[in-house]
């Protein structure tokens, strides 16, 4: 092979990308979808092995269905999100069709999308590069390497660390972008489509409610009182704004 042919290869498989599904079939076609992409894939069949996996080496991103024998989806993500190492990791839940309780659960448990079975392949790898383009993108923006400071609230866009009255908190990827969007855009109300468009990006195919539940998750971070939110504040039949006034 020569030198060009196999630069290419290795740039084709700079994402690795972990499958965890207990179904053999669908586990296979996650599998070869990905290959057919570029992408470096790892498989695991229930919640244990993948945590094992994803703890001596995390991939870039994962597929994680709900349904696992020893360690449950759910319980797997919420074991991710609250390890400093893999809080930001981009995941993706696969779900039964109609299942929108697990699909609601999974994102509050901080999946960053979802996918529904039967699933079309082209459907997944376009979330799946969006996911990670996403993520790309994030970590080459201008202000990447700045910092947000007012009052209780410090955040290093560099380093993905938030931190609240000096306490960090883990946010996942989603959470961290969300709340990145806000402080850059003070006072201003954002509905949730415009939210989706401009936070999640315009090639993705999520719900608008996938916006209310990450906002959720967010206030649970950095509110005093996330029954009572002060820093995000919710307009009635609009959408969302920031108000850092209430950070003093």
């Amino acid at each position: 092979m020569s030198t060009a042919a196999g630069s290419i290869t290795r740039e084709r498989l700079r994402h690795k990308a972990l499958v965890i599904e207990d179904d053999a079939d669908i586990r296979e076609l996650l599998r070869y979808s990905l290959a057919q992409e570029g992408f470096a894939v790892e498989e695991a069949a229930d919640g244990a092995e993948a945590l094992d996996r994803i703890n001596r080496r995390a991939p870039d991103i994962v597929l994680l269905d709900l349904m696992l024998p020893r360690m449950s989806g759910l319980e797997l993500c919420r074991r991710l999100r609250s390890a400093a190492e893999t809080a930001a990791l981009p995941i993706i839940v696969v779900t039964a069709k109609g299942a929108e309780v697990d699909r609601v659960l999974g994102l509050e448990m901080g999946a960053d999308d979802y996918v529904v079975k039967p699933f079309s392949p082209r459907e997944v790898i376009a979330r799946v590069k969006a996911l990670l383009r996403r993520a790309h993108a994030s970590a080459l923006e201008p202000d990447g390497a700045g910092l947000y400071e007012r009052g209780r609230l410090r955040i290093d866009f560099g380093t993905y660390e938030v931190f609240i009255d000096g306490n960090k908190r883990d946010l996942a990827l989603r959470e961290f972008e969300l709340l990145r969007f806000f402080v850059q855009h003070p006072l201003r109300v954002y509905s949730r489509e415009q939210l989706l468009d401009l936070v999640w990006g315009r090639d993705t195919f999520v719900e608008p409610r996938t916006v209310d539940v990450h906002v959720r998750r967010l206030r649970q971070q950095i509110e005093r009182d996330d029954a009572n939110p002060e820093l995000i504040l919710t307009v009635r039949s609009v959408g969302y704004r920031f108000n850092p006034e209430a950070l003093g």
